[in-house]
């Protein structure tokens, strides 16, 4: 089926571990960053929708790598920005929604 896009096991790694660290320190992510980290960390295919809405979260959001409060890539004080990047599959996740993006068009 043409709309169905399979997450890599390292975008899961990074959802799982963004969604330890947003219980842990209790910030960063939306409830839909939430639900979208659960999505990815069961593995299962996602949509053109869920692919376009992804891309679209990491083209708005790479501004937050550039944070003063808490900080970027550490896990004991990680910023917010760092805990949601990670809930929609990190770095990995950045470029697998760029990829999936160019496939559909």
């Amino acid at each position: 089926m043409a709309d169905e896009h399979k997450p890599t096991k390292k975008m899961a790694a990074n959802a799982e571990k963004g969604l330890k660290l947003h219980e842990t320190f209790d910030r960063g992510g939306t409830e839909v960053g939430v639900k979208r980290a659960k999505q990815i960390v069961d593995g299962g295919p996602m949509s053109d929708a869920d692919v376009k809405s992804m891309h679209s979260y990491f083209a708005r959001h790479s501004v937050d790598k550039d944070t003063k409060a808490h900080r970027w890539g550490d896990d004991d004080d990680p910023s917010a920005g760092y805990i949601s990047w990670l809930l929609w599959g990190g770095d990995e996740g950045g470029g697998w929604a760029d990829r999936q993006r160019e496939k559909i068009g």
